[in-house]
């Protein structure tokens, strides 16, 4: 009796714990419904800044602070450039859930300025279209749409271009490489309709990123290739897709053209639960390895080099120059080229972009590289935005 009347107690404690357990539980729940106790990185809604990556290591930007030491390559990139002549950026944007404008509950301030989410949006846009104006301002910039988007675009050498398709979050990069495709469908009509007209020179993109130097030089320092993609030493994803480059001759974009038709093919068919995020690169990493016999050491040596695939003739550059991201810049390659030409701000770096903008415009003391020097040392900080 005694034994039974203990494991009767003894039960009758662990029950009383797990419910104990649950009810602590549930009120933390109450307390914190978003479960932030529990989030493995933190992320701020300020900049936080630690060492700048690459100290020491030639041909990498060092910095004191905030002001650069060295910007030889940054700041004769941008005298010796033609402005961007010939050159267009075209990048896939739309808004979500309400009108550019309205009004929102849920904020975000940066610097002196309070976005609403849709708003906030709109900045990074606008910000993208800053620098390209900074840095190559007699380019062009065009944005892919849904028609059912307002976007409240009135700049020179930008055009708002609405493409007819499925823009939802989670079918949006699926229909980004429709909308590209459709993009070059009807630049090869213009040129059919006037043989004569010169066809720009088009880099894809995505709206999150800096042009920092002169991009357009890929143009005619690279004279061989179609289509240019950026890749990376990451044995999963090899190559991003925020950097993608068209000559613009028929024959390049006609080849174009069919390489992404193929990668369509290869995403609608394979990758179909990734199509919210990094579908399009797995099926671009899929099309060039069916294609050639690449591995991992070609990607490893972050030396640009040309393929042949289907008939176009692909150029592969790093990403440590076209297409630098932080905080996988600063790491894997060892700080920032001197020589970089695009930081690409994506997932929680948005407010860095914006907080870099601010930093240059702040005062004429601030030029390009001082901001690449902010960016550098906050690199490894995830950030609420």
């Amino acid at each position: 009796m005694r034994v039974c009347f203990g494991w009767r107690q003894f039960l009758l404690f662990v029950t009383l714990v797990f419910f104990l357990t649950r009810l602590i539980s549930v009120l933390e729940l109450h307390h914190d419904p978003a479960g932030s106790h529990q989030t493995k990185t933190k992320k701020y809604n300020h900049l936080v800044f630690g060492p700048a990556a690459g100290e020491g290591l030639p041909n990498r930007l060092q910095c004191k602070g905030h002001k650069a030491l060295n910007k030889s390559h940054i700041s004769s990139s941008s005298n010796t450039s033609n402005g961007g002549d010939g050159v267009t950026f075209v990048t896939v944007f739309t808004v979500y859930n309400s009108s550019v404008g309205s009004g929102s509950s849920e904020s975000t301030i940066v610097g002196k300025v309070s976005y609403n989410k849709v708003d906030r949006s709109m900045a990074i846009l606008n910000t993208f279209i800053n620098f390209i104006r900074l840095m190559m301002p007699q380019s062009n910039t065009v944005i892919l749409t849904d028609p059912a988007s307002s976007l409240p675009l009135k700049r020179n050498r930008v055009m708002v271009y609405p493409i007819q398709g499925e823009y939802s979050r989670d079918k949006l990069m699926l229909q980004r490489i429709r909308s590209y495709i459709a993009f070059l469908e009807e630049k090869l009509k213009e040129q059919s309709r006037k043989p004569g007209k010169r066809i720009s020179n088009i880099i894809f993109t995505d709206s999150d990123i800096a042009v920092v130097g002169d991009v357009g030089e890929i143009f005619t320092k690279y004279e061989d290739f179609h289509v240019a993609l950026t890749f990376r030493n990451n044995k999963q994803q090899p190559l991003n897709s925020g950097f993608i480059a068209v000559r613009g001759t028929r024959d390049g974009i006609l080849r174009a053209k069919i390489f992404l038709e193929e990668v369509l093919k290869v995403y609608s068919s394979k990758y179909m639960e990734a199509s919210r995020m990094l579908g399009d690169q797995l099926a671009i990493a899929s099309v060039v390895k069916s294609h050639t016999s690449l591995n991992a050491k070609a990607f490893s040596a972050h030396q640009p080099f040309l393929e042949g695939i289907n008939g176009a003739s692909v150029l592969f550059v790093p990403c440590e120059v076209y297409n630098w991201t932080p905080p996988e810049g600063a790491g894997q390659f060892h700080g920032m080229p001197l020589d970089v030409k695009v930081v690409h701000f994506k997932g929680s770096r948005k407010r860095l972009m914006l907080e870099s903008w601010n930093f240059l415009q702040s005062s004429s003391s601030h030029d390009l590289s001082d901001m690449l020097c902010l960016v550098l040392s906050s690199g490894r900080t995830k950030y609420d935005f």
